[in-house]
């Protein structure tokens, strides 16, 4: 059936020019149909057709004309009501194409999504945000494809580009759905793996290219573009998310190997590592990785530290289901997994988030709040709502769609201080006049809080490195809620301590001593991360001095001392088997080591240590608890040497499970070393990591008896042997 095709009469020029320019922020105000006295207008946009008609739901036909510039319109009379249409569209091939129109749908996104995003409270952004597969049925049939939405207050016009339209910057521009400053576009026919940016046209008239901030997928660089994604995931680890939120890792044994994906195999994809990455770390018996960042990234060697896609795991190791296979595997083999995020600054990059919508708008505006100046970045604009929910939301994102078990803030110290590494004067004081950021302060407190109220069981961890009071502190509190804080005062010290020549460790003892004093101020993780192993820093085993085997020995007395001083501990890969060359992200790590003994010593002592470590409770029982840890000898700097006990819960004289520790840094041993224990009895040496000297066997195994010989503060005694560059532990048999 036909119908009289009337052409459509445009009222206002200036609107048609600026849809024609790309200047118009309302184009369904213009395009698609509408219901006026004369009957139902469709318009429809297509500059490069020869005949455009539109086959209603009605089954009625009509013919479009020829406006201006590509746009196309008809009234059908007598048509009092919107309907489904499709347009058929002839192009210089002759053929006829159906073609639904994107300018026919209603918003994506409601009203109550918008005030949430708004007042910054919207905690799963990510599904209303960004690109997503859609389906919508109709009198003409199921349409399917992907709505767009993107949040650019200050943008005049923007318009969604990509494989789909030929990265034509007129052809698809998107509405602002005022006054909440986001463009929307549902876009028939576009599927998975269609490529996309926004073309935003900011208040300047300057266009720029710009990648979606809440892809969750994205090319490769230095490729830029965006990537239409939906996950069609099975998980298999309920078992472990169950275990998960009935046991808080910060509070059971909790041993972490810090990886970098691309240099620990290098040319490992995601599927590579779920095998070869798994067996390793669950042969070694750690209980989590911590993976430096994964999300999108422009510069390999940023490590991920300057990310480009927060909600897009990187392109480099494969799609986004992959990753969930790997951390999906990890989970089965009984190994939790930590990401690095990374909230304190973003790189300004051009086609990410910097300048986004033509002005300052993730970052704050104030070059002396919005500019990082140690690694040439932008800070976020932490007091803007939005800007905090992007931010929340994106932790929350990594904990729920990805079950990750927590995340590791970067450079929490960078975000709390308004003067952090600026001179007087490139500063501004908050409120108070103080050098606090209290915006941020804000941020991660509801970080913390929002993920530990919807992700139970997970664990955020900071690196911060000075001393800010109340960083594990309760937020109700006044404290920032993190679960666990790198102790960086303790990896400080102890690293000089290693540098020194054993003759002169005797005068830096308090080193070792030090970090007792404030042990149980917060609840610590010790960390040997990458960030010691790098930019000339040297390796873990070349930080020591003395001898090739002086230097192994001395590694395995320190990883010894590490493993059991109270708090979690983190080793970076390769120093889990002394690599000896700086790490380098560019390589591989130097696997070829564990053909050497001597390096293969290492690996089975961190294998080891891990086994003692989660079947001994009273070596992570009470780590927060100063109960849990005594002194036997604290002061023997003479010898380079120190003691302690390790404790759990009960009377360590009688039914608490005890371990005690003897480490020698000294390049001499100690025969007939008298150390005092809380109860008497049979005590077997469970570790002891010398063994590669003649002169110096190791003694694990043996089984010694303690007097009831009072000696430093403690009612039993016994004497032991301890090699030089080594450490010995004992338990009692019972």
């Amino acid at each position: 059936m036909s119908t009289e095709p009337t052409i459509v009469s445009i009222q206002d020029e200036s609107a048609l020019f600026a849809f024609l320019e790309g200047r118009h922020s309302q184009p369904h105000d213009l395009m698609g149909h509408h219901q006026g006295p004369g009957g139902l207008t469709v318009t429809a946009f297509r500059p490069l057709a020869k005949n455009v008609r539109v086959r209603l739901a009605d089954e009625r036909i009509m013919e479009l004309s020829h406006v201006r510039g590509g746009i196309w319109s008809a009234t059908a009379p007598g048509v009092t009501s919107t309907q489904d249409y499709r347009l058929l569209v002839s192009y210089d091939d002759g053929v006829e194409h159906e073609q639904d129109d994107p300018y026919r749908f209603a918003p994506t996104l409601g009203q109550i999504d918008r005030h949430l995003i708004n007042e910054g409270r919207h905690e799963q952004l990510w599904t209303v945000l960004g690109s997503h597969i859609r389906e919508y049925g109709g009198p003409l049939g199921t349409v399917r494809g992907t709505s767009f939405a993107v949040w650019a207050p200050n943008a005049t016009a923007v318009h969604v580009v990509g494989d789909f339209n030929g990265w034509d910057r007129r052809s698809h521009p998107m509405r602002v759905l005022n006054p909440s400053g986001i463009w929307e576009l549902f876009v028939p026919g576009v599927g998975e793996g269609t490529k996309y940016q926004y073309a935003i046209r900011g208040q300047n008239g300057h266009v720029n290219l710009k990648s979606d901030p809440l892809a969750r997928s994205t090319e490769v660089a230095p490729s830029t573009a965006s990537i239409v994604f939906d996950s069609h995931y099975s998980w298999g680890d309920q078992d472990w998310l169950d275990e998960r939120a009935s046991r808080p890792a910060q509070f059971e044994a909790m041993s972490i190997y810090e990886v970098h994906l691309g240099s620990w195999r290098q040319g490992h994809s995601y599927l590579d590592l779920a095998e070869h990455l798994v067996n390793y770390v669950r042969d070694l018996g750690f209980t989590h990785v911590e993976l430096l960042p994964v999300m999108e990234h422009p510069y390999g060697p940023s490590w991920g530290y300057q990310v480009s896609g927060y909600y897009s795991p990187t392109g480099r190791f494969g799609n986004p289901d992959e990753f969930k296979h790997l951390v999906d595997r990890l989970h089965q083999a009984g190994i939790g997994v930590i990401l690095d995020w990374v909230p304190a600054h973003f790189p300004r990059d051009a086609f990410a988030l910097a300048r986004f919508d033509g002005g300052p708008l993730y970052e704050h505006p104030d070059p002396r709040k919005g500019d990082q100046p140690d690694w040439g970045t932008h800070v976020f604009d932490f007091g803007r709502n939005e800007v905090r929910n992007f931010l929340v939301a994106n932790a929350v994102y990594w904990l729920e769609e990805f079950h990750i078990d927590g995340l590791r803030v970067d450079a929490v110290a960078s975000m709390l201080y308004l003067d952090y590494s600026r001179r007087p004067g490139e500063w501004i004081p908050n409120k108070y006049g103080g050098r606090e950021n209290l915006e941020a302060v804000q941020l991660l407190q509801e970080v913390n809080a929002t993920t530990a109220k919807r992700v139970p069981g997970i664990v955020m961890i900071a690196e911060e490195s000075t001393s800010w009071a109340g960083v594990t502190a309760p937020t109700d509190q006044g404290g920032l809620g993190f679960a666990l804080k790198w102790n960086m005062g303790w990896m400080n010290d102890t690293l000089r301590y290693l540098g020194q020549e054993p003759i002169f460790r005797q005068y830096h003892h308090n080193q070792l001593t030090f970090a007792l004093m404030y042990q149980y101020s917060e609840h610590f993780v010790l960390p040997i991360s990458h960030d010691e192993v790098v930019h000339g820093k040297g390796s873990l085993m070349r930080k020591v001095r003395g001898s090739r085997e002086d230097q192994l020995a001395t590694v395995r007395a320190y990883l010894a001392y590490m493993w059991s001083h109270p708090g979690k501990q983190l080793l970076f890969m390769g120093s889990e088997f002394a690599q000896e060359s700086e790490w380098a992200d560019g390589r591989s790590l130097d696997w070829w080591l564990l053909d050497q003994p001597a390096h293969m010593r290492v690996h089975a002592l961190v294998k080891d240590m891990n086994r003692i470590y989660r079947d001994r409770r009273e070596m992570w029982e009470l780590d927060d608890d100063p109960a849990g840890f005594r002194w036997i000898n604290a002061d023997d700097s003479g010898a380079n040497t120190i003691s302690y006990l390790r404790i759990g819960r009960g009377d360590a004289g009688s039914d608490a499970p005890v371990m005690a520790v003897v480490v020698n840094f000294s390049g001499e041993t100690h025969h007939a070393y008298r150390i005092g224990l809380p109860r008497g009895g049979r005590w077997r040496v469970v570790l002891d990591t010398a063994g590669y000297r003649p002169e110096a066997p190791s003694s694990t195994g043996l089984v010694l008896d303690a007097e009831p010989y009072p000696w430093a503060g403690q009612p039993c005694a016994v004497n032991i042997v301890v090699p030089a560059f080594s450490a010995v532990w004992l338990a009692p048999e019972d």
